[in-house]
């Protein structure tokens, strides 16, 4: 069991949250390829390429449980499966309602994909700076 104490250094979890936004950016945009990108979208043949990208994030979540507390380092793999669920669900809403960057509906639904990778992140960081507080 993770046990996070009542009281977390405020600068642990500004530190943990700055590193959780920046993995986020390199991750889902400067280090996703178009293969990722395309491949994940599709009707089939969507695996492979959304494990690569979700299995991204959840590789820099793990190096950064690494660094701070390594026994939590398992939290890499709920990362890439959380994020890999989201970006499924994602896709696959996209698709049945043939929403396209020309509507409305489509931007709306890539805030919550957003909204939900950064609420991830935020519990995320919270484990993270409550093991970096102890030490």
């Amino acid at each position: 069991m993770i046990d996070i104490p009542n009281q977390i250094s405020t600068a642990w979890f500004a530190a943990a949250s700055v590193a959780f936004l920046v993995k986020h950016y390199l991750a889902d945009f400067l280090l996703q390829t178009d293969w990722m990108a395309t491949g994940k979208d599709r009707s089939e043949g969507w695996l492979l390429p959304l494990a690569a990208h979700a299995g991204m994030h959840g590789a820099m979540t793990a190096v950064l449980f690494l660094v701070v507390a390594p026994p939590l380092v398992w939290l890499g793999l709920v990362d890439m499966l959380i994020h890999g669920a989201i970006d499924r669900l994602k896709s696959v809403s996209t698709r049945r309602k043939a929403l396209t960057p020309r509507q409305t509906a489509f931007w709306w639904l890539f805030g919550l994909d957003q909204t939900l990778h950064h609420l991830t992140h935020i519990g995320l960081a919270i484990i993270l700076a409550a093991a970096g507080s102890v030490v």
